[in-house]
């Protein structure tokens, strides 16, 4: 099971085996090791406590380990340190004073897997907003954990089938949703939370995720809570937009310097927009020597930024490194996707993030991003367009705004796109959107739903079930259409999409990923910023972007938010549409029997049309139709094949 980890963990592996099972259930912890801190022998993992109670698995970074050490010594419960890894005072902390205690006092990104020898139960604990992945699950009679699907796949016993909720819930929304996978009995523990399982609960799968609370030998404890940050920060926000970039300023500047702490070379990926330069303009004025910078560019024009980080990295002065890409590199990337993501994964700017990954690996080995600050300080053009234009159309009887906007979304996307103006990438395809929501919304909350449902108000193409995808939109009571959207996108779609993209994206190549707008002391701060402060003349970040012009020039940023985007909808009409049509061949989806072979059809030929732009759903059945065929071919064999 760890050898189809070895992408994860080049540098090292371990393996531990319970010596006091007796006749009962067995445990045992493999390890593959990416060596970022302390590169000696000294960590080894699996590690036991200096007491021999506890035997840890551990994928990560404790940022603040340094700090618990001195705590620990403060306070003579440290023992006598071999090394200085984060993962032997992360083992130490919880001797001293208990898991809940140790996740408490610690700053990072972890799954860990923590077996207690005296209870003999094992515990699994994931990051507070879930940078690290941690699935687990019932295999062929056995209690399986894994950072990745294809561990688990690597058990002699798996047979588990595809769940098509889950499948339904991935065409939705292109990605799937924890705590699910897309496996039956195989789940993802959700951020911020801690599995507690018992050798009786091991042996028989629960037959659905479970619960908070405890149940039949399984304990699910939310340790730390988003929701009650936010709560908590509309009861004290920050008076003024002075106080507001001081605080974001001190706790972004903090966050930095702990992750830029590493026994191996760090740099940072700037794509030239604001959240990715204002993390290399903060680590840049926290580092005695210039930053690694690292960017790649596209031959196509209105998707290349290339030129904007180049800028930027120019003003901060760092040692800056970029990349043209082909459209036949960029393509050759797409047959690769199924392995890397183990489970279908349909965000396209996967694609170029594998490629930044790749090339910064070159390098360095850990790489900080500038995820996140979207999902804290209303970053998305859904979160201030959504609100406002349900406003607007709440005032017109549903009717009226159904005989206005069923016609107009039918119009093709390319006459939206020859609009005069500065737009967007995709302008057409959400003009389209909105227009064909104006005619089905009853509440905001469908107006929310159909940015992120690839088949809102329509039926879902996958056979079998009736699963509609729901979201979770109350932070706490009274709160602002916007704020509901930015907890949703922090708790649903930067774990399930961003940081699954990202995670795996880099650690194929074996490159560690870090995101200092993820530390939980920033969110506290970044939930005190009132939403005005957040959104100011029609767009957001403003605090954000307040913050950046400090240290740069505003004309650097004065342009259209454009993402992490490719031309996969204009390709997959052009030298994708071979490898398209046969993946969607109407007999093919119908002998496979997941997908309604007509509503695929229907919209396959929409798009070939441009009558309307269906990237975003074709791809999550084409990532899907791959993924299936992948699973035909050995997992094990593929991955010795690749190392």
């Amino acid at each position: 099971m760890t050898g189809p980890l070895r992408h994860r963990g080049p540098d090292d592996s371990g393996r531990w085996d319970d010596p006091d099972a007796g006749s009962g259930p067995r445990m045992v912890l493999g390890h593959r090791r990416l060596a970022i801190v302390d590169l000696s022998p000294l960590g080894h993992q699996p590690m036991a406590s200096v007491d021999g109670r506890w035997m840890i698995a551990f994928n990560g970074e404790i940022y603040n380990h340094l700090a618990i050490r001195t705590e620990l010594d403060a306070a003579a419960l440290a023992p006598a340190w071999r090394g200085h890894s984060d993962t032997e005072t992360l083992v130490a902390a919880i001797a001293a004073w208990g898991l809940e205690a140790t996740i408490a006092r610690a700053v990072g990104m972890f799954a860990i897997a923590l077996w207690d020898r005296r209870e003999r139960v094992l515990h699994l604990v994931r990051d507070r907003f879930g940078e690290k992945p941690l699935y687990y699950g019932w295999v062929g009679g056995d209690f399986l954990f894994a950072s990745e699907l294809k561990a688990l796949r690597a058990h002699p016993g798996f047979t588990n089938p595809i769940d098509r909720d889950a499948l339904a819930a991935f065409a939705a929304r292109t990605y799937v949703p924890a705590p699910h996978s897309i496996y039956r009995d195989v789940y993802k523990l959700e951020q911020g939370c801690i599995l507690t399982v018992t050798p009786g609960a091991a042996r028989v799968a629960p037959g659905a995720p479970p619960a908070e609370g405890r149940r039949a030998g399984l304990t699910l404890t939310r340790y730390w809570s988003y929701r009650d940050v936010l709560a908590q920060g509309a009861t004290d926000p920050i008076p003024s937009e002075e106080d507001a970039i001081a605080a974001i300023d001190d706790a972004l500047g903090q966050a930095i310097a702990g992750q830029a702490m590493a026994d191996v070379p760090v740099g940072a990926f700037l794509s030239g927009g604001i959240d990715s330069s204002t993390v290399v303009a903060l680590y840049q004025r926290h580092s005695s020597t210039p930053v690694r910078t690292f960017s790649i560019g596209f031959e196509e024009a209105g998707f290349n930024e290339a030129e904007y980080a180049k800028k930027v990295a120019r003003h901060f002065g760092t040692i800056h490194n970029e990349r043209y890409v082909t459209v036949a590199e960029t393509q050759a990337v797409i047959p690769q996707l199924p392995a890397m993501y183990d489970e279908p994964f349909a965000d396209s700017s996967q694609i170029p993030t594998h490629l930044v990954s790749r090339f910064a690996r070159e390098q360095v080995t850990v790489a900080l991003s500038g995820d996140g600050g979207d999902e804290l300080f209303a970053g998305y053009n859904r979160h201030f367009a959504a609100p406002r234009m349900w406003e607007r159309l709440n005032l017109l009887p549903r009717p009226l705004r159904a005989a206005a906007g069923a016609p107009l979304s039918r119009l093709p996307v390319g006459l939206w796109n020859t609009l005069p103006g500065n737009r967007p990438p995709h302008f057409g395809a959400k003009i389209q959107k909105a227009l064909r929501v104006a005619g089905g919304a009853r509440r905001f909350d469908d107006v929310y739903t159909s940015f992120l449902d690839e088949w809102s108000f329509e039926r879902s193409p996958v056979l079998g079930t009736d699963a509609v995808p729901g979201f979770d939109l109350d932070p706490y009571p009274g709160a602002p259409d916007a704020v509901r959207m930015m907890y949703c996108d922090a708790t649903t779609y930067l774990p399930d999409d961003i940081l699954v993209k990202v995670d795996r994206a880099a650690m194929a190549v074996s490159l560690e990923t870090r995101v200092p707008f993820l530390d939980h002391r920033l969110a506290a701060v970044a939930a005190r910023v009132p939403l005005a402060m957040k959104i100011k003349d029609g767009r957001g970040k403003h605090v954000l972007r307040e913050l950046l012009y400090r240290h740069a020039p505003r004309a650097l940023f004065e342009r259209p938010k454009a993402g992490f985007a490719i031309p996969i909808g204009h390709w997959l009409r052009g030298p994708l549409r071979p490898w398209a049509e046969e993946l969607l061949a109407p007999s093919r989806l119908a002998s496979e029997g997941y997908f309604d072979a007509a509503a695929v059809t229907a919209r396959w030929r929409d798009h070939l049309s441009g009558r309307r732009d269906a990237t975003a759903a074709l791809w999550a059945v084409l990532m899907f139709q791959a993924w299936l065929a992948e699973q035909a071919a050995p997992a094990a064999n593929h991955w010795k094949e690749a190392s």
